[in-house]
């Protein structure tokens, strides 16, 4: 019997998790690269689908461990019937939950959303609050989301790193770390002060939809000549 040819092995470019690194930029590669993404994309936004700080709050709390594109399927029904704090708070776990089936680890996200309503109305006046300190103390959120509504809604220079800027600050060598943490200091440090806020969203719409985590698609990259990437993938799959 013929033996059947082996089939060719895929490339290891890593995962979410344990993202392949590669060798740390010097600090002017560094610049360059997160410049070569400015000038691609001069006005960057978030993709979650928000009205206030409320809304965009609660968005980032459900994007946890989902995508950007099935919150917003199913957040303007939710924000529909539940504007506010108080709103959101009378719906309560039980009626937020059907708004959110869709999305993982929905009911757990519906008992976070209910419960920091609550707290929004009982400790801030309904208002959320402009301080990093009070956000992380919310129920559901967590450093990354507090990041993000520091710096969307109250212009705050801060880094939000998720699984997709985790993977590229290790991958291309921009901030290589062991952790979350880890790679935002360093992106901190390393990232132009006037281009800091921004920064954010650059980099996970770069990580989103070029410097995929299956593959990067280095030959759409416009920062590609400053990545130290070494496996670089030039073209795309035949």
């Amino acid at each position: 019997m013929t033996a059947r040819p082996a089939k060719p092995k895929r490339p290891d470019h890593g995962s979410a998790a344990a993202p392949r690194r590669a060798r740390m930029m010097p600090a002017p590669q560094a610049e360059a690269f997160i410049r070569a993404l400015a000038v691609a994309n001069p006005a960057p936004e978030t993709e979650l689908i928000y009205s206030d700080p409320f809304t965009l709050l609660v968005a980032v709390v459900l994007s946890a461990q989902t995508t950007d594109a099935a919150v917003n399927r199913c957040t303007p029904a939710l924000f529909a019937a539940a504007p506010t704090p108080a709103a959101m708070a009378a719906l309560g776990a039980e009626g937020i939950g059907p708004f959110i089936r869709t999305i993982g680890l929905w009911q757990g996200k519906a008992r976070n959303v209910a419960a920091l309503a609550r707290d929004l109305l009982d400790k801030h006046g309904g208002q959320v609050p402009a301080d990093r300190v009070a956000l992380e103390a919310l129920p559901g959120v967590g450093r990354k989301t507090a990041n993000v509504v520091l710096n969307v809604v109250f212009g705050q220079e801060t880094m939000a790193v998720d699984t997709h800027i985790f993977r590229l600050g290790n991958r291309c060598g921009l901030a290589p770390g062991r952790n979350v943490r880890e790679v935002e200091e360093r992106l901190v440090r390393r990232c132009p002060p006037e281009l800091l806020r921004d920064a954010h969203h650059w980099l996970i719409l770069h990580g989103r939809y070029v410097c995929k985590a299956r593959a990067p698609e280095c030959w759409r990259c416009v920062a590609r000549a400053m990545c130290n990437y070494r496996d670089k993938v030039l073209a795309p799959p035949a």
